[in-house]
């Protein structure tokens, strides 16, 4: 008898497994998964350096501004790649000069940025747009797919192709990053071109935004920026480890947010974020 039970027991686990995972053999599905698994990679390498150099809202302003500019890109029918990775790209050079500026406070240049282009953005849509649901295509926007089933294969090979930009970016300049992060005087005195290498902080975040406006949405993009890298300083005290450690946190809470979301039916981005939460 409990021969039997057990035979049984160890088929019926079987069998959930086979379909827990059956839908990870879907392309898109697999494709979502990489995807997400490199924007959280991404992310988190450079939130560490974010948080630490009081940047934090400054990736938040961003992400608002990619989406005034995908704003425009469906507007003037063209990739919203196109529009919005130069567009950002720009914001974040102009918002670092900001930063510094004793006329306009960084905070409130960055307030009035992604304020106003959000406004436009949605002003934009709703005036221009051909959709016959701007109300849906701002939502995604905001808040990321519904479905995980939306990624395209050509998002996947974008991803991958700036990822490994920014990880290469990354490991080279590391020292360099991390002695601007810590010590931007000392940095300086030591020869660094401490404004260079915060512009190239910059940069790299912006493309992670643009990278992750399909995945979790441009309001929750800073979510994957800020959650890892705190939670791993309350953890780790060096900056390796603490870099390490966020880029585990964030690229667990993305897979483990994926499978929630894939087995809930919620929506992507704000499962993710959840999951980042706890």
């Amino acid at each position: 008898m409990s021969i039997l039970l057990s035979v049984s027991i160890a088929l019926l686990a079987g069998l959930l497994m086979t379909r827990a995972f059956k839908p990870f053999k879907l392309p898109s599905v697999t494709a979502y998964l990489i995807a997400g698994v490199l924007i959280a990679l991404c992310a988190a390498l450079l939130g560490v350096s974010l948080v630490l150099k009081r940047y934090s809202m400054i990736g938040d302003g961003l992400s608002h501004v990619a989406f005034g500019a995908i704003a425009v890109a469906a507007v003037c029918d063209t990739a919203p790649m196109t529009v919005a990775l130069p567009v950002t790209i720009a914001s974040a050079i102009l918002l670092l000069g900001l930063n510094s500026s004793t006329k306009i406070k960084g905070d409130a240049a960055i307030a009035m940025i992604s304020v106003g282009t959000l406004a436009l953005g949605y002003l934009l849509l709703n005036v221009f747009s051909t959709s016959s649901n701007v109300s849906g295509d701002v939502c995604t926007t905001l808040f990321g797919s519904t479905s995980i089933l939306t990624l395209s294969k050509t998002d996947v090979i974008l991803c991958l192709a700036l990822t490994a930009v920014v990880i290469l970016v990354f490991v080279l300049f590391y020292n360099r990053i991390f002695a601007v992060t810590f010590d931007e005087d000392f940095a300086i005195a030591a020869g660094l071109h401490a404004p260079l290498y915060n512009l190239l902080i910059a940069v790299v975040i912006a493309v992670v935004i643009v990278l992750a406006m399909n995945f979790v949405g441009s309001l929750l993009i800073s979510a994957l920026v800020l959650f890892p890298a705190i939670s791993a300083m309350r953890l780790f005290q060096s900056f390796k480890a603490v870099t390490l450690c966020a880029a585990v946190l964030s690229v667990v809470g993305a897979v483990l947010g994926i499978f929630v979301s894939l087995f809930a039916e919620t929506p992507v981005g704000p499962t993710i974020v959840g999951v980042d939460i706890l």
